[in-house]
């Protein structure tokens, strides 16, 4: 036998096979209740995991804005003003360093520049210097934390933090 004629039969043979299962699936699918089940159950489990990894991103960021306002009201400010001039270059420092390494180290540098915020006594000031000094991602997350805070305060009978955040960011909370 010629090579070609073994690559023809062997060609052909699997496309014989490859129709017999198309058939023989649809037969099953068509046929048998317990394989339709199946299906049907494999389709809602796939939809179910790609809508929760889907939503895992929004409410890790969510739990993040969260641990920033609770660890900055846990802290505790200096009163003097030689002390905040202090505390801030510090924290101002730190965060800078930690957005100097990369994207990976921007969630620590957040939290530094927010502890920063919290004593510097022009906040909008500061936050026009954040938008020309420190990476656009940091920004954002402050500016969102910030916007998150407020709303916070505003409504701190009828809304709890994680309400707050969940309507500043557009997530819903369950």
């Amino acid at each position: 036998m010629k090579n070609s004629t073994i690559a023809l039969l062997t060609a052909s043979s699997l496309i014989t096979a490859s129709i017999g299962y198309i058939i023989y699936f649809d037969y099953k699918r068509r046929n048998d209740p317990t394989f339709r089940k199946q299906l049907k159950k494999e389709r809602k489990q796939a939809a179910k995991v790609a809508k929760e990894s889907e939503n895992a991103p929004q409410e890790s960021r969510l739990k993040f804005f969260e641990r920033v306002i609770v660890e900055s009201a846990k802290e505790t400010y200096p009163t003097t003003p030689e002390d905040k001039e202090k505390y801030f270059m510090e924290q101002v420092t730190a965060g800078e360093t930690l957005a100097a390494q990369g994207p990976s180290y921007y969630d620590e540098a957040v939290l530094c520049f927010f502890k920063a915020l919290k004593v510097y006594p022009a906040p909008m000031e500061l936050l026009s210097i954040y938008q020309k000094a420190v990476p656009e991602p940091v920004f954002q997350t402050i500016v969102t934390i910030v916007t998150i805070e407020q709303k916070a305060m505003e409504g701190q009978h009828t809304e709890t933090p994680e309400e707050a955040a969940a309507s500043a960011t557009g997530v819903d909370v369950e």
